[in-house]
């Protein structure tokens, strides 16, 4: 019973942090709105997301074993509930920036104890991967509910209406009743490793990108993650803009971006038991340039009805979130690429810098995007995602090259 208490409790911090982390995109589309911003303004949500989580996840290593996994999640789920509770009651743009700093900062603590957490319940390795990877299949749950969740509190006849932020009492809600569970369930007592001076966990990954391997995969990981953020955060607003589609609807129709990443990784799982990495990506690559093409001219001078509806959206608010399942795969294929290629011991500052990297990758792709929206159009905005698109596939092609070498001198 007190192992089945923790896994809800992981569980539902997982799921929390999964609306609020991945709801960038609506409150972009929202913020615009409500408080009269500029897309370049409201572009800078990303990196005070995305900046903390780098910070602290790189700082953890040095503090959090002492500090102890359980009170860590505490702290963390505390002050995102907090954080929930001034968003209703403390209307405004600064808000919403600090917001996404605590979710930031917060997830950094969650992450960390949620992963260290999962051995303490488990007993071997495949039960351990199992719940890992249940794990990760509820929090796409929640990225999925979260943007269902917002829409419902948004009111199509007045967008610029801030009926929207009452979707954070609801969140404060689940907040606190996640924080209840976490204090009412007993975790074991860790026998906790030494843990290094943060300063020397910071030379030991300065020490690793000098590797050309590990240098080549963070181009890779900085580039993928550009593209994802660019277009999950700025989606809503495309639909919005591009499509004339209303704030509830383009929020909507987001969710299949988000249930194409779930699927895309599921899939994945079973096609790389019988297809190589590198052509599973080449591939992936491909068929998402192809669908940029393909899917963009269908954007020029659509029509809608004014009683447009979830069934009734023009084909390319269908079409270009089914992007998400050739570019699911590719993340965890280069992580696992990179961390196969490893000793074990330089696990650990390499995990430092796929989220140093990939937090820098976020913010940079959602404020280019965001900029790039607001001086040209929706369109020039994500066809320049075929930049970075290119210059992936060359990595990925020296990502294998360097890989094949690390193995043969193994």
């Amino acid at each position: 019973m007190a192992t089945l208490r923790i896994k809800l409790a992981l569980l539902l911090t997982y799921f929390v942090f999964a609306i609020l982390l991945n709801s960038v995109g609506t409150v972009i589309l929202q913020v615009i709105h409500t408080y009269q911003i500029t897309k370049e303004a409201a572009s800078v949500l990303e990196g005070f997301k995305d900046i903390p989580i780098a910070i602290v996840s790189f700082l953890i290593a040095a503090w959090l074993p002492r500090l102890g996994y359980k009170n860590a999640m505490l702290i963390g789920v505390s002050l995102v509930t907090l954080a929930c509770l001034a968003m209703p009651l403390l209307p405004a743009f600064l808000t919403t920036k600090l917001l996404f700093l605590t979710v930031g900062a917060s997830f950094a603590l969650v992450k960390v104890s949620v992963y260290a957490s999962i051995g303490v319940v488990t007993r071997s390795n495949a039960e351990h991967a199992s719940l890992l990877n249940f794990i990760e299949g509820f929090f796409m749950l929640g990225v999925l509910s979260g943007y269902w969740v917002f829409a419902a509190f948004m009111d199509p006849a007045a967008p610029q209406s801030a009926g929207w932020l009452q979707v954070y009492w609801w969140l404060a809600g689940l907040s606190a009743l996640n924080l209840l569970l976490l204090l009412s369930t007993r975790f074991p007592k860790l026998e906790l490793p030494k843990v290094s001076h943060a300063a020397e966990d910071f030379l030991a990954m300065i020490k690793l990108v000098y590797r050309p391997l590990v240098f080549v995969f963070v181009i890779s990981a900085f580039l993928y993650v550009l593209i994802e953020q660019g277009i999950g955060s700025w989606l809503p607003t495309f639909n919005n803009e591009v499509l004339s589609l209303p704030n509830q609807l383009s929020v909507q129709l987001t969710s299949i971006f988000a249930a194409s990443l779930a699927l895309g990784r599921l899939a994945a799982g079973v096609v790389l038991k019988h297809v190589s990495w590198y052509w599973l990506l080449n591939s992936c690559l491909a068929c998402m340039a192809a669908l940029i093409l393909l899917t963009l001219p269908l954007t020029h001078n659509v029509q809608v009805a004014a009683d447009v509806s979830l069934f009734s959206a023009p084909l390319a608010a269908y079409l270009f979130p089914l992007i998400g399942l050739f570019m699911a795969p590719i993340y965890p294929v280069i992580n696992s690429v990179i961390l196969s290629a490893l000793p074990k011991v330089q696990h650990a500052p390499m995990t430092g810098l796929i989220v140093v990297f990939s937090a820098l990758g976020g913010t940079t792709g959602s404020i280019v995007t965001g900029y790039t929206f607001a001086n040209f159009n929706g369109q020039t905005a994500f066809y320049l995602c075929l930049l970075p698109l290119s210059l992936l596939l060359l990595s990925v092609g020296l990502l294998r090259q360097q890989s094949l070498r690390a193995s043969n001198s193994l």
